[in-house]
């Protein structure tokens, strides 16, 4: 429920550049409001922003934001603004307790996935999805927000109660990212309020804080000139009009409230270092900031400015990335733009990841990429790329303009909100942008990037391992390579492979059966050469079309010694390009095209994944003839790839984390120590043969025949088809029979456990693990669900709300059939370690219960109705339509078993409940547990 605050490594936008007017348009004029937005002020100073979206169809978001968040704590309330956003889900005046949380799960709504809330710096935002085709259920969630803005009823009981659940919450944030950022903070931020402020607050004071110290904070800060509410959804806008005027309209304005202080970060000049190590810490990290004021999209300069920046960023991103194609990469990871940062300041940003030892040669690497961009600017032809991509973007936004998803459009408004800026229409943006962009010239950008990239109040932070403490280099020597890198750079060269992606394609084939499937609006062609198309044609979005497709194989049918080549080898094609073509010229190639196509090869199988607009839907297919007809090793960048895989494997071999540890333990136990599923180390990854993985590769794709492809989305099957014909009757068949091959990789049986000792803060994690064989059909399959999911809500409910233990508890169920029929359950959380035997018996306490009388009704009501709103929604979506239809090829299950689940839910009851959980979660099963290391 907290929102995470990321400092480091964020990478966007944020310019301003002087510009001699456009024609007679007047740039300082203000950018204006999305007119299908109502926007309204209440006499109580309360802000309302209204919008009607049906996308989807019966939903609308709401929103409460308020405009106080950690920065206005005072030292006794470290860490109250959060635990106040936790209140209001704990007592409110007309749902008290935990009413609130039980009638919107009754209604369908999931707690954590739909109904959340985050608590920033300088705000708090609480979100609400509810359905609309029920006008008491969207009432009442109008009642809530109301609820949310001034009733939280704050009592001592479930105060204490929420304590525990707050504090277990603050222990998942410890760890080395903590403790560096504890160090690293003050100088980032210029030792200003936000510094001492971070949401999450102090332990100390989360345990002892007097009631009325949270109740004060409520107080002066939960009031409507601080607030506004946003509904977007499929609503009567001057209904919900009026009910916001009714509601939030009586609730009195505060007389004489106390001033919200704008805090600030203050520029101090110069270069401020930070060099900060963990024994926890796996890797070197260096990251330098160059702050500057922040500059706010409000007027058409402003927007201007925007997309001189945006263009900015994609040119720097582009050769940046280039420097990962090497045989030897100077860094792990590099990344360098312009962003917002935080409060008043935006900054200019460069991290780099340093492999091994070398952090000197990355961080060299990547500034005199920047010094590159400041003195000779960028090319023209760099230019044209990185417009047509950022009018790409405003395009496909466009086309969607009328399938936007609310939740997309109420998180602009709160955007809006939270910094004083109005939210265009979508059709104004695709307006401006090409109006404008014609209008920039290369020289503003290299402009832009002058003034961008500075000397001035700078910030560096080098995070390392502390076994490395004595290799690092000084800040001094840190200032020296910052000021003195990059006088010697020559300027970039651009290159690029002027020809078509296939010169020669083979002779295609005819469709020579035809499947409907009309229930579910399907089709299946099969062409000459035995591909099979199966085609979903929807009007779910109006410029995206999905792709999958699969053959059965996969690296299962390698020996041993074979299976690191089989598991890479689709990796190793993906990242040499195709053709004549390495990424580095296959990116520019597709410039201005927005398609995504790539081959995978899994346990089992091997495919091709992808999407597409409908205007570069023949370029997808011509990607994939390609990866099937002429794929392409590029040794150099297969050397590079690897030596960056080897060296990040070290790091972590080195300084072995507390997650990395438990998660390996993890996986051995569960793959009953089998070689081939042990986690890759660095020994393994240099025995990798790139030729072997290769010939793998091409051996796995060199027969089209048992493919079976997917394609949901805004396709029309009569234009199609010729393309089908043409491309995927092209690929080569072999007339292969193959079948999954089961290695017999399963957990072990009986009753396992272990306990792993690693780390030094007092955290514990919690994995319970129930497996074996199953008989799978569609009804065992909503039978594991839905045991999986009445025992979530359970859980969440007995160990968080009751035991104040837990922060959250996942559990999962699920079925498998490939390559046999097998089940599988696990339930996790993590907790103090003092707490872990008293919450696993707690956990197998509900367990037994409902093994003896079966779920309780409105645990299974609930599921029944989340499920059911999830559903609504999930079969108007592409993404739910591909994954099914994929699901039951590869299963060889009913296509039309999506209709039946009703009829499946029908099924699920008390009783049901109770067979599942005694045939599931028998008395055998994995428990693995984290606890820190002994002292």
């Amino acid at each position: 429920m907290k929102k995470v605050v990321h400092l480091i490594a964020t990478v966007a936008l944020g310019i301003s550049l002087s510009f001699v007017g456009y024609g007679q348009t007047d740039l300082s004029q203000k950018l204006p409001m999305d007119p299908s937005v109502r926007v309204g002020v209440l006499p109580n100073g309360m802000k309302y922003f209204i919008q009607k979206n049906a996308e989807p169809k019966n939903r609308a978001q709401l929103r409460l934001m308020v405009k106080a968040g950690s920065v206005l704590e005072t030292d006794e309330q470290q860490g109250l603004a959060h635990f106040m956003e936790h209140m209001n889900f704990n007592g409110t005046k007309n749902f008290p307790k935990n009413e609130l949380v039980n009638f919107l799960q009754k209604s369908g709504v999931r707690f954590g996935a739909d109904l959340n809330a985050y608590t920033g710096f300088d705000e708090t935002v609480y979100m609400l999805p509810v359905p609309t085709d029920s006008i008491e259920v969207f009432k009442k969630g109008i009642q809530i927000l109301e609820d949310w803005a001034h009733n939280a009823t704050l009592e001592p009981s479930e105060i204490d109660k929420e304590r525990g659940v707050v504090l277990e919450e603050s222990r998942l944030g410890k760890g080395a990212q903590a403790r560096m950022r504890d160090k690293y903070f003050p100088l980032i931020l210029n030792n200003s309020q936000y510094a001492k402020r971070l949401p999450i607050g102090k332990d100390d004071i989360l345990k002892n804080f007097k009631y009325d110290v949270l109740k004060q904070f409520h107080q002066d800060w939960y009031r409507p000139d601080l607030q506004a509410v946003a509904v977007v959804g499929d609503v009567d806008v001057d209904m919900v009009e009026k009910m916001i005027k009714e509601k939030f309209g009586a609730i009195p304005a505060v007389a004489n409230p106390k001033p919200r202080v704008k805090y600030d970060i203050p520029l101090t000049g110069g270069t401020d270092v930070a060099i900060v190590t963990d024994p926890e810490q796996p890797n070197t990290v260096i990251q330098v900031i160059s702050k500057q004021p922040k500059k706010k999209d409000v007027t058409y300069q402003d927007r201007r400015d925007g997309i001189v920046r945006s263009l900015f960023n994609i040119m720097l991103s582009s050769r940046i990335q280039e420097l990962t194609q090497k045989a030897d990469p100077p860094f792990l990871y590099g990344q360098a733009g312009y962003s917002g940062f935080l409060s008043n300041l935006d900054g200019f940003s460069s991290i780099v990841v340093a492999k091994g030892d070398n952090i000197e040669g990355g961080l060299k690497a990547i500034l005199e990429e920047t010094a590159r961009a400041k003195k000779f600017g960028f090319n023209a032809s760099e230019f044209e790329r990185a417009k047509k991509m950022y009018l790409v973007s405003q395009e496909n936004a466009f086309k969607e303009k009328d399938k936007t998803s609310s939740e997309d459009l109420v998180d602009g408004l709160v955007s809006a909100f939270l910094e004083d800026e109005v939210l265009t229409s979508i059709e104004f943006g695709y307006d401006f942008t090409k109006k404008y962009i014609e209008t920039i010239k290369l020289e503003d950008i290299n402009a832009a990037a002058k003034a961008l990239i500075t000397d001035d109040n700078r910030a560096v932070v080098l995070m390392a391992p502390e076994k490395d403490k004595d290799k690092l280099p000084s800040a001094e020597k840190i200032k020296e390579l910052l000021n003195n890198t990059g006088k010697d750079v020559t300027a970039y060269v651009d290159q690029s492979v002027q020809k078509p992606l296939i010169e020669k394609l083979q002779k295609g084939s005819k469709v020579v059966a035809t499947k409907q499937i009309p229930e579910i609006g399907v089709t299946e062609l099969t062409l000459g050469n035995g591909v099979k198309v199966v085609v979903k044609p929807t009007d779910f979005k109006n410029d995206e079309i999905l792709i999958s497709g699969y053959s059965v194989g996969g690296s299962n049918l390698y020996a041993d010694k074979d299976a690191d080549n089989a598991k890479l080898a689709s990796t190793i094609a993906s990242i040499s390009g195709v053709g004549d073509f390495n990424t580095i010229n296959l990116r520019k190639l597709l410039t201005g095209k927005t398609v995504r196509i790539a081959p995978y090869i899994g346990a089992t199988t091997e495919g091709i994944s992808g999407s597409a607009t409908p205007k570069d839907f023949e370029t997808a297919l011509e990607l994939i003839y390609s990866y099937f007809m002429q794929p392409r090793l590029d040794a150099e960048v297969v050397k590079g790839f690897l030596s960056n895989q080897r060296d990040g494997l070290l790091s972590q071999q080195k300084t072995l984390t507390p997650e990395k540890v438990y998660s390996d333990s993890l996986t051995a136990i569960l793959s009953s120590y089998h070689p081939r599923s042990m986690p890759i180390t660095a020994e393994r990854i240099e025995k990798i043969d790139a030729n072997k993985a290769f010939a793998i590769y091409k051996e796995r794709f060199a027969d089209a025949s048992d493919f079976t492809f997917f394609f949901v989305g805004n396709i029309n099957l009569k234009e199609s088809q010729p393309l089908f014909e043409k491309y995927l009757g092209a690929l080569p068949s072999l007339k292969r029979k193959e079948i999954a091959k089961d290695l017999g990789i399963y957990p072990p049986k009986g009753k396992v456990e272990k306990t792993v000792y690693k780390g030094t803060e007092p955290k514990a994690r919690v994995t319970m693990v129930w497996s074996g064989p199953l008989v799978y059909n569609a009804e065992t399959d909503k039978q594991i669900e839905a045991l999986s999911e009445v025992l979530e809500i359970k859980l969440i409910e007995k160990l968080r709300e009751e035991e104040a233990g837990v922060y959250g508890v996942q559990v999962g169920g699920s079925a498998s059939k490939i390559p046999s029929a097998r089940y599988s359950f696990r339930i996790g959380f993590a907790c103090a370690p003092e707490n872990v035997e008293k919450l696993v018996t707690r956990t197998l306490a509900e367990i037994t219960a409902v093994q003896t009388k079966g779920a309780e009704q409105t645990d299974i009501d609930k599921f029944k109705a989340e499920s059911k709103r999830q559903t609504e929604v999930q079969l108007r979506e592409n993404g739910f339509w591909l994954g099914y239809l994929q699901g039951q090829y590869q299963y060889k299950e009913d296509l039309k078993d999506v209709l039946k689940e009703e009829a499946l839910m029908k099924q699920v009851t008390v009783e049901s409940t109770k067979k599942a959980a005694n045939q599931y979660l028998g008395k055998d099963f994995i428990k693995v547990i984290l606890l820190p290391e002994k002292k």
